[in-house]
């Protein structure tokens, strides 16, 4: 007897989190099979932190990827034709953010979306290809630029 339970799909993205490239691909999953969507907001912002920043303004850059979710949830729910739970890590470490995050729940596969590669530093970092090293499918989306990118 076959699972029918949805596939859960953990989709990463901060900054692409609601581009038109996004969305297209969150639609075309929901449309192949039944998922849920989990969207993850690695904290980038973090990644800036030096010595004399403040609690005040680590706390600013998390209400930051906080806004991020909140924009992009209403969005994916339309996109996927139902609800969408989402989270922000704390970790600054794109990699550290999805390894934690598949540790503390169970997917079966990963949508990764990016920046185009002019400007990427996930792409700079290789990002894709290490995640495709946990296993699990992965789709890499990458935003549109002015040439015109799209998923890969």
């Amino acid at each position: 007897m076959q699972d029918s339970s949805p596939a859960s799909v953990l989709v990463v993205a901060h900054k692409t989190a609601a581009t038109p490239a996004l969305l297209d691909a969150i639609r075309e999953r929901a449309a192949r099979s039944p998922a849920r969507f989990h969207l993850l907001v690695p904290n980038p912002f973090i990644a800036d932190w030096h010595p004399v920043h403040t609690d005040r303004h680590e706390k600013e850059h998390h209400e930051q990827a906080e806004h991020v979710l909140a924009l992009a949830l209403p969005l994916y729910e339309e996109a996927a034709g139902g609800p969408v739970d989402g989270s922000v890590s704390v970790r600054h470490d794109p990699m550290d953010a999805i390894e934690e995050t598949l540790r503390a729940g169970t997917y079966d596969e990963i949508i990764l979306s990016t920046l185009p590669r002019s400007v990427s530093r996930w792409l700079h970092i290789d990002l894709p290809h290490r995640v495709a090293h946990l296993g699990l499918p992965l789709t890499t989306v990458i935003a549109r630029d002015r040439e015109g990118a799209g998923v890969s």
